[in-house]
């Protein structure tokens, strides 16, 4: 039989998911943490035991929330094989990422931590860690397999991930972000030709037949 969680494992979950309603349904600036503690059903002593300060609060809600889809992503995409091809996984891994992107709370997180991060630019780094940080890790442990087998001409798979990841979402994430709607994310049939494209074009520079791609300058310390 399990064991039920320790109460302050149970607390803390609480007080992530109160925080997390509150922040969609008020902003940043708005939600207050007497709000919050009395939604959790928790003192907002409590709530600073736990986590400190609001942006803290925020934080760990955007690193909870970006968890659950990047766990979803994996489990529909999983991470590659040995035996697996460079364009099988990068447009499985594609789809799923547009998809991800669509989802209308993951752009209301980005959009709070937009508006919020010349005041509090750790929101903005913990989104972007998160969120991007992960996908691009998760290329880049790709890339450096494919180019160990010959599958792949990248000697640096950093910065190959950093590059299919951008032209992917760079596009289509600042045009629902400017736009204000999700749904313009890569939408519907557009998606999968958007994928297939960006596919066709790193493979086109970086498939085991391409010159390497060069190395960035060094920079000029004179």
């Amino acid at each position: 039989m399990t064991s039920p969680a320790p109460r302050p494992s149970r607390k803390r979950a609480a007080i992530l998911a109160a925080a997390e309603a509150a922040f969609m349904e008020a902003g940043f600036t708005e939600a207050g943490m007497d709000g919050i503690a009395a939604r959790a059903g928790a003192s907002k002593q409590t709530v600073y035991a736990h986590f400190g300060s609001k942006e803290a609060l925020f934080v760990a809600v955007a690193d909870a929330m970006i968890a659950r889809a990047v766990a979803a992503q994996a489990q529909a995409a999983p991470d590659p094989g040995p035996g697996e091809l460079p364009a099988t996984f990068l447009l499985a891994h594609a789809m799923q990422q547009l998809q991800t992107a669509r989802d209308p709370r993951l752009m209301r997180l980005r959009r709070l931590a937009t508006a919020e991060t010349e005041r509090f630019p750790a929101l903005g780094r913990a989104v972007l860690s998160a969120g991007a940080g992960s996908s691009i890790a998760r290329l880049e442990r790709a890339f450096a397999m494919w180019a160990a087998s010959g599958h792949l001409s990248a000697p640096d798979p950093a910065r190959a991930a950093r590059l299919f990841n951008w032209m992917l979402m760079g596009g289509p994430t600042s045009e629902a972000m400017l736009l204000g709607r999700a749904e313009s994310v890569a939408a519907d049939e557009d998606a999968r030709a958007h994928a297939q494209e960006c596919v066709r074009v790193f493979l086109a520079a970086y498939g085991p037949s391409a010159e390497p791609a060069p190395a960035p300058a060094p920079a000029d310390r004179s």
